[in-house]
């Protein structure tokens, strides 16, 4: 069974490059353009992980992250979160942290660093767990 990605990003050229580096793993991508809608889709949609950038058009990724995790969805809670972003002062990871994401990858996204961490977190079938 394939596994399902949210990732939450407003940029065009991100969301086409992470959607063929997951595609290219067998992973089925669902995208979300906005926080508000990333954090409805986590709860209508079954997702085994969330990729989330943090500077969003509406509420920035830390809220969507609070968000997915006080949820009533049973389960959602547990999803893990990748936080991809740009921001890269210091301090940054441990608000990312802090606010429901598991781990912090900064742009630009490193595409085998990318996979590494989603097969940790959901590997494709046949694949062992990290």
């Amino acid at each position: 069974m394939r596994k399902t990605i949210l990732y939450v990003e407003d940029n065009p050229d991100n969301m086409l490059l992470v959607q063929r580096a997951l595609e290219a793993r067998g992973y089925a991508l669902l995208q979300a353009k906005d926080g508000e809608t990333g954090v409805s889709m986590a709860e209508r949609e079954a997702v085994d992980l969330i990729l989330l950038d943090i500077n969003l058009p509406d509420i920035d990724g830390y809220e969507v992250a609070r968000r997915i995790r006080s949820s009533g969805k049973s389960g959602l809670a547990y999803v893990p979160i990748i936080a991809i972003t740009a921001n890269a002062l210091k301090g940054d990871a441990e608000k990312a942290l802090a606010a429901g994401c598991d781990v912090y990858m900064s742009k630009p996204i490193n595409i085998r660093e990318l996979w590494a961490r989603v097969e940790a977190f959901v590997p494709t079938d046949g694949q062992p767990t990290a």
